[in-house]
């Protein structure tokens, strides 16, 4: 026998059928309405239903009275998210490597149940992660929401900094313990970093969040704001190359036109570009110069030569002359 006190409930059943079973291609009617909130234990008549759907519309809700061929019904038409973002949301999601793919998917469902039955399964078409590179560190949730209560109570925090070994296990790196100071975090070449003060050092560092086991916030206060504060997060990561650290140069580097779409992906609009009347370009700005630097520059090949500084120019032919030798003598 229907239970009375479910009619309590019945305006939140209504939204939670409509939402599950509608949109704006999928209407449900009148009598199909009545059916489904039998089924909860909830009847009603008719009219009723026609009261209900007003006052939800009264209170925001945009449920539209939809006729097709089949007579038409009620849908529910504005949703928290449109299906387009709801696509957008969950590549973002298999895409990201710092996301293990038990989360990924775990997070793609919940997705899903924003979505109509309907909806739902083009979502599920989208859903691809089991062939992706995924961190394994299952704690990195935890470990993100402890650096930014780090951040947003101005505490330093600890960790114990991790590595791979050759059995494919993520280890605690020797001397791994850590203390300091979290000030942002950075998403680059789809992973998260965090970049914080480290004080036994006296300077900047960053770190892996994938990498970083058992996260916790200290009773100490925050350190290095004058440090941070001479950073710019944002533009940090133009400068760096796989956020491997050393030493800030202003270079020219002259590349041939056809590479200015490399250029522009790497530095973005407001990079500081010079056209040349012999085919190219020079592009003046500031890099952490590093291994990973020169790696992305001889990965672009002969259509790109470092100008100035010198002293950047001859480690850079250094580097490229060490590799090609080491190469050889373990060939030989």
């Amino acid at each position: 026998m229907p239970r009375k006190e479910g009619q309590k409930l019945k305006l939140l059943y209504i939204v939670k059928i409509l939402s599950e079973r509608t949109d704006e291609n999928h209407p449900m009617s009148t009598g199909e309405l009545i059916k489904a909130l039998e089924a909860e234990g909830i009847s009603c008549e008719r009219k009723s239903i026609y009261d209900d759907i007003a006052k939800l519309n009264d209170f925001g809700y945009e449920i539209l009275h939809a006729s097709n061929r089949s007579g038409g019904g009620y849908a529910l038409v504005s949703r928290e998210f449109e299906l387009p973002e709801l696509k957008l949301l969950v590549d973002a999601v298999q895409s990201s490597r710092f996301i293990t793919t038990k989360k990924s998917r775990e997070l793609i469902a919940k997705l899903e149940g924003k979505a109509s039955r309907y909806e739902k399964s083009k979502l599920q078409r989208q859903v691809y992660v089991s062939g992706r590179i995924k961190t394994e560190n299952e704690s990195i949730y935890y470990n993100i929401d402890s650096i930014h209560r780090g951040i947003q109570e101005n505490r330093q925090i600890r960790f114990t900094y991790m590595e791979w070994n050759l059995k494919k296990q993520l280890v605690p790196r020797e001397n791994g313990n850590r203390t300091v100071s979290p000030w942002a975090l950075i998403w680059q070449d789809e992973n998260y970093y965090l970049a914080a003060y480290d004080s036994a050092d006296a300077i900047m560092k960053h770190f892996r969040v994938d990498k970083m086991g058992s996260v916790e916030v200290t009773d100490k206060c925050r350190e290095g704001m004058e440090q941070f504060e001479k950073t710019d997060p944002a533009g940090y990561t133009n400068k760096t190359f796989g956020m491997y650290g050393g030493d800030e140069e202003t270079v020219t580097i002259e590349f041939e036109n056809r590479l200015i779409g490399v250029v522009m992906d790497r530095f973005g609009k407001d990079a500081d570009i010079r056209p040349m009347e012999n085919g190219t370009f020079r592009l003046r700005t500031k890099v952490v110069v590093s291994g990973q630097f020169y790696g992305w520059l001889s990965g672009i090949g002969p259509g790109a030569m470092i100008l100035s500084p010198e002293v950047v120019r001859k480690n850079y032919f250094a580097w490229l002359e060490r590799i090609l030798n080491e190469n050889r003598n373990r060939t030989e």
